[in-house]
């Protein structure tokens, strides 16, 4: 903090904003079954919306194949109806207390559609990195505007700040184009 900044706050909300872009691009369908579908997925129940994994467990029995146990047998109708409103195009089919989901393929329309949504959510995220930098950027003009630091320590911290946002986007960049990979894989 002496800087003028705290260097490892800015570093620890450029990760957070990196993890939120990790967990925004997990639940993106690819070819493969995957839980962090339905993450998006809230059930009406007890009077409430709650997470899927708050009345359910979801396993992968098979690679194009999702199942989900309801522990309550009277919200299995809730759950279906959840999963069909979350505009996921799944179609669960009710075997008693379970549901099954089979994963059609992905048509080529869907898998440009699904990289663009990516490529939002790596936008997105850019542009919270971005203002991490802003902020730090912003924090050290007036620690030296307050003589809190000289001009030569604002210069080589700011460019510590730049360093650091450079190799977050590059981060982000990075995953995105292994993301973008998987979806487009046949």
């Amino acid at each position: 903090m002496s800087e003028g900044i705290d260097i490892s706050d800015i570093k620890r909300r450029m990760d957070g904003a990196i993890n939120a872009f990790k967990h925004d691009i997990a639940s993106l369908r690819t070819g493969r079954a995957s839980a962090n579908i339905l993450d998006p997925v809230t059930v009406e129940a007890y009077g409430s919306r709650m997470p899927l994994n708050q009345v359910a467990n979801v396993t992968v029995p098979e690679p194009r194949m999702l199942g989900i146990s309801v522990w309550d047998k009277s919200m299995v109708n809730a759950v279906d109806r959840a999963i069909r409103e979350a505009n996921l195009g799944l179609n669960p089919i009710i075997d008693g207390q379970n549901l099954r989901i089979p994963l059609p393929e992905l048509n080529e329309e869907r898998r440009k559609s699904l990289v663009k949504i990516a490529h939002e959510y790596a936008e997105k995220s850019k542009v919270a990195i971005r203002h991490v930098r802003r902020d730090g950027m912003d924090g050290l003009k007036k620690a030296e505007k307050d003589g809190v630091i000289g001009q030569d320590i604002s210069r080589s911290t700011s460019e510590k700040v730049q360093k650091m946002t450079d190799e977050a986007i590059s981060d982000v960049d990075r995953l995105l184009a292994d993301k973008e990979k998987e979806i487009m894989q046949v």
